[in-house]
């Protein structure tokens, strides 16, 4: 299957696992995804992941995580770029997700990283998803 945005494919498949209540959610491997998914992972928005390698691309299994009452963590987790409009921001305008309550990924020259650690390196870059 040919993908157009596998960004917006793994922050898709992630939503409809938790809407479905999946424990476990697999998406084809590659660096950017399995750097979001590391950033999911510390913020603590996913129990886990772990990587497979196979003959082609590999595949990322990612345990999802859920309250006392069975209700996904991941309240929304919405692309902010898109293939036809993407969202560059400075390093003086960066983005607050929920007055900081949610996290922004940023796709920045220093690597994937979330908004509060490129205002501490003081870069911008293209806005990418956020997590609340």
């Amino acid at each position: 299957m040919n993908i157009t945005d596998p960004i917006a494919d793994l922050l898709t498949r992630i939503r409809n696992g938790q809407k479905a209540s999946k424990e476990v959610v697999e998406v084809p491997a590659g660096k950017i995804k399995i750097a979001i998914i590391n950033i999911l992972k510390q913020q603590g928005f996913i129990r886990a992941f772990k990587c497979i390698r196979d003959s082609k691309q590999g595949i990322v299994k990612i345990a999802l995580k859920y309250d006392g009452n069975k209700k996904g963590v991941i309240n929304s987790i919405k692309r902010e770029s898109k293939c036809g409009r993407r969202v560059y921001v400075d390093s003086r305008s960066l983005p607050k997700v929920k007055r900081g309550f949610g996290i922004a990924i940023m796709s920045t020259s220093q690597g994937i990283m979330t908004s509060q650690e490129a205002e501490k390196r003081s870069i911008g870059g293209e806005y990418m998803c956020s997590v609340y």
